[in-house]
């Protein structure tokens, strides 16, 4: 029998409503004959809710109880699911990240899978079950509740799709499919019909709807990933590994992503090693850094630039300020009201013209670039957060996304 997994996102599951027609959904494809293991996330904004209520009694919760408290959402839904499957006359059993065999680091709130165990969900699965599992979490060796980090319902349904030897993994959301950008933001923008891991992984990680972990654990694997809406029957978009014909010779969409904050250390010594003592105690404390700008030295004293996500803001600033004392800089500044746009394309490797184009789309709107960052598929512009509905379309207009 071929396994099909699907995640269905909070939107999809947000009342009692929505949860009938996922359940409706997942029984129509276990009909046409597929073991289905589904994967859902909390109701609607129960995640928010949780970590509201928890900093209303602590302000600086422990991780490991915020692990146990967020992973309650996910069980709601799963078994919420499960519930309605039953009442459809479908046998179906919702289990805990843990029970369906994925195992997990220790690393509180943002852990990483170290290994799983399907032998539960096939078990379930020859006995004629669909399977409904909670997203976004796992446990340690030592039996504690982790969690994967925010949005890793789709690590989760990717993973357990990969462990299962699975057909493919369907993830249902609130949109139809990937886009060359935001419809919300660009009406014009038109929905792909398919697009590679790596520009799906760039779009990801630089602000399109999807958990960028998932997309690399799906391209290390090869797993086909299909993103469609739970809400119509239409069309989605297909991510694969092989060459998306579509797009061999241009850009594949724009993205943007505001969570973004700038640290600046001022004043620095222009000496070896300088980098490495900033940048290794955040590495440490596990925070991700991303665009790093170093301006010319000017008296052997240089302005090191650098940004982080903005949730990480304060926390990064705490750790970044001791150690520039300690080098003898003049101190930190940091900004918060920034955002990145970014163009993402395999046809930009090697070919001239796109950066000017695109900088030349910002200079026409009026928008100013604070920094600049690149890959071999992407261009990066660090912008006003305001400004972001402005440049997305400005550039989105500029590539001419909305043609076929």
């Amino acid at each position: 029998m071929s396994i099909i997994v699907q995640k269905y996102g909070g939107s999809s599951v947000a009342d009692a409503g929505r949860i009938k027609n996922v359940a409706r959904r997942i029984a129509a494809t276990r009909q046409r004959g597929s073991g289905v293991v589904a994967v859902v996330s909390a109701m609607g904004d129960t995640t928010d809710h949780l970590i509201d209520l928890a900093h209303k009694i602590s302000p600086s919760p422990p991780p490991r109880e915020m692990d146990l408290l967020l992973s309650t959402g996910e069980i709601v839904s799963c078994t919420l699911v499960a519930m309605a499957l039953n009442e459809m006359g479908h046998k179906a059993i919702s289990l805990s990240g843990g029970q369906a065999g994925i195992q997990t680091d220790t690393a509180h709130t943002r852990a990483r899978i170290t290994g799983l165990d399907p032998s539960r969900i096939h078990k379930e699965l020859e006995q004629g079950h669909t399977v409904i599992v909670a997203g976004f979490q796992g446990v340690t060796e030592g039996m504690d509740v982790t969690t994967l980090g925010r949005g890793a319902s789709d690590l989760t349904a990717v993973a357990l799709a990969i462990g299962l030897k699975a057909e493919r993994c369907e993830i249902y959301t609130d949109v139809e499919g990937i886009y060359t950008a935001d419809p919300r933001l660009v009406p014009q923008a038109r929905k792909l019909k398919e697009i590679g891991f790596e520009e799906m992984l760039e779009l990801a990680n630089y602000g399109a709807k999807m958990q960028p972990r998932s997309i690399e654990l799906a391209a290390a694997y090869t797993m086909p990933v299909l993103v469609c809406s739970s809400f119509v029957d239409a069309p989605g978009t297909l991510i694969h590994g092989g060459l998306s014909m579509e797009n061999r010779n241009k850009v594949a969409g724009v993205a943007a992503d505001r969570n973004v904050a700038k640290i600046t250390v001022l004043g620095v010594p222009d000496r070896p090693g300088i980098a490495a003592t900033v940048f290794e105690p955040l590495a440490r404390e596990g925070i991700s850094v991303d665009t790093i700008v170093q301006n010319a030295s000017v008296d052997r004293l240089t302005d090191l630039t650098f940004t982080v996500a903005r949730t990480e803001a304060q926390r990064a600033l705490e750790v970044t300020e001791p150690v520039a004392r300690s080098i003898g800089a003049r101190g930190c500044a940091s900004a918060q009201n920034l955002a990145k746009v970014s163009v993402v394309g395999t046809g930009m490797q090697n070919a001239p013209g796109y950066a000017a184009t695109m900088f030349r789309a910002l200079y026409d709107a009026g928008i100013n670039i604070e920094m600049i960052t690149t890959s071999e598929i992407r261009i990066t512009c660090i912008v006003d957060e305001a400004k972001v509905p402005e440049a997305v379309r400005a550039l989105h207009a500029a590539f001419q996304l909305e043609k076929e």
